[in-house]
């Protein structure tokens, strides 16, 4: 990030808003080495041939089919593994669980790395992570606080994610102004966009931020979204072709069907390469998109589309679930 964009970030963060063994071995047992034939006549040369042919292939078949199947239950065992699904009979019981699932990997990366990368969405999220306020076990010294996507208004709009973030989390824990990371809303969609981008990747250069060593975009720590009745998520939404963008880290976008229509959002890659992702859920005008997002039913909403490198968690209340 160029100097003086990196400054102009860092002079407006966190102001008052008024102000993401094959086992073929095994087998031998079953196919003795010497194979001989009940008549006592000796079979023609060319025979013994062939059997130890067979028998050969057969070996190798079979402990080829084993080593396949084996690759794939491996397989399915670590997708089933990175993703669970979380329900609760009440979102008060969801917001507690939630602030301890934050509070716990806040921990278990500020001890392994120094630092911990959380990205928030906005809407219903930030008063989810209401409960997040009162542990006091967690380090706010170490956070780095981003936005997964944001509405490109002044911080003081009521459409402001940076202002609804404020007022309900970042004004009550002491996390450091400079590890606030809001855009500049005084550029275009586009421009905010791309500045965004580049503060990303200076945090990249200076080892804040980590980088997915499959994926080559940015690895953050947690990625906390929401999702909407729609089953969008961010500001990817269904239909939209920011949905299928596959290059840039973050995205502009002019023409969002929910107002306002100017925002800046991450994009699927980034979203997928976080360690660890949590999507939180609630009310039952969302249960339709999160089951076509879960079942692959229909037609599946983005919010399908969200994954993790390490692991993702969908938190839903029950009315959320209530068509699973």
């Amino acid at each position: 990030m160029a100097s003086s964009s990196s400054c102009f970030l860092r002079s407006i963060l966190f102001s008052s808003p008024t102000n993401f063994p094959s086992r073929s071995d095994s087998l031998s047992a079953f196919f003795p080495k010497n194979l001989t034939c009940s008549s006592p006549s000796t079979p023609p040369p060319s025979l013994l041939l062939s059997v130890s042919s067979i028998r050969s292939r057969s070996i190798r078949r079979v402990g080829e089919s084993r080593r396949e199947v084996r690759r794939m239950a491996m397989k399915a065992s670590e997708t089933v593994n990175k993703k669970r699904v979380e329900i609760y009979d009440a979102e008060e019981n969801l917001a507690i669980d939630l602030a301890k699932y934050t509070a716990d990997l806040s921990d278990k990366f500020c001890k392994e790395r120094g630092a911990f990368t959380v990205v928030v969405s906005g809407g219903s999220l930030i008063k989810s992570l209401r409960k997040l306020v009162e542990v006091d076990s967690i380090d706010w010294s170490r956070w780095h606080f981003f936005w997964v996507d944001e509405r490109v208004v002044p911080k003081h709009h009521e459409d402001s994610n940076y202002k609804l973030a404020y007022d309900s989390f970042l004004s009550k824990v002491p996390i450091p102004p400079g590890n606030v990371y809001a855009i500049n809303d005084s550029l275009s969609a586009e421009a905010a966009a791309d500045d965004y981008e580049t503060c990303l990747r200076h945090l990249v250069k200076t080892n804040i931020l980590r980088v997915s060593e499959s994926t080559g975009f940015p690895k953050f720590d947690l990625t906390l979204l929401g999702m909407g009745p729609d089953g969008h998520v961010a500001s990817l939404f269904p239909g939209h072709g920011l949905c299928n963008e596959s290059k840039k880290w973050v995205a502009s976008i002019t023409d969002s069907p929910k107002p306002p229509s100017d925002r800046i959002t991450f994009t699927f890659p980034v979203i997928n390469s976080s360690a660890h992702v949590a999507l939180v859920v609630c009310g039952s005008g969302k249960a339709e998109a999160v089951q076509a997002a879960l079942n692959k039913t229909g037609s599946v909403p983005p919010a399908g589309s969200v994954s993790a490198e390490d692991e993702l968690v969908w938190f839903l209340d029950k009315p959320a679930s209530s068509k699973l």
